[in-house]
């Protein structure tokens, strides 16, 4: 994974580029790192269209259940079908099986305007 293609929120969701205005979504490794063992990944509908800020998951650890918020406008266009079999995936690889959804953002410019991976660094030092 090139950390510097990542993007994340300061609810702890990041977002990377994958096909031509796709993106993959999930959660940072500070958040699952926080959350302790997950148990169970409540996956969004495929074409489900939310707005930033929405729900778009929900996941369920040892410690508690946390929503994992929309980083952009946009519709689910694919979900991670393996997580609920095996949300440890989350914990392992949060940025590469941990995938939760698959959006095509409505103004995909706007990823700019998301911590780059090292802003994300610096932010995470300070809580």
């Amino acid at each position: 994974m090139d950390e510097s293609s990542l993007r994340f929120t300061k609810d702890h969701t990041w977002i990377c580029p994958k096909e031509e205005g796709f993106f993959n979504v999930g959660i940072s490794d500070y958040a699952q790192r926080q959350l302790g063992d997950i148990l169970f990944v409540e996956l969004p509908q495929v074409g489900k269209l939310l707005k930033t800020g929405d729900v778009l998951a929900v996941v369920e650890s040892v410690k508690s259940a946390s929503e994992v918020y929309m980083p952009l406008d946009g519709e689910v266009v694919d979900i991670n079908n393996s997580l609920p079999e095996n949300p440890e995936y989350i914990n392992q690889s949060p940025y590469e099986d941990g995938w939760i959804a698959k959006i095509k953002p409505s103004e995909s410019e706007k990823i700019e305007e998301l911590l780059s991976f090292e802003k994300y660094q610096e932010f995470t030092t300070s809580l």
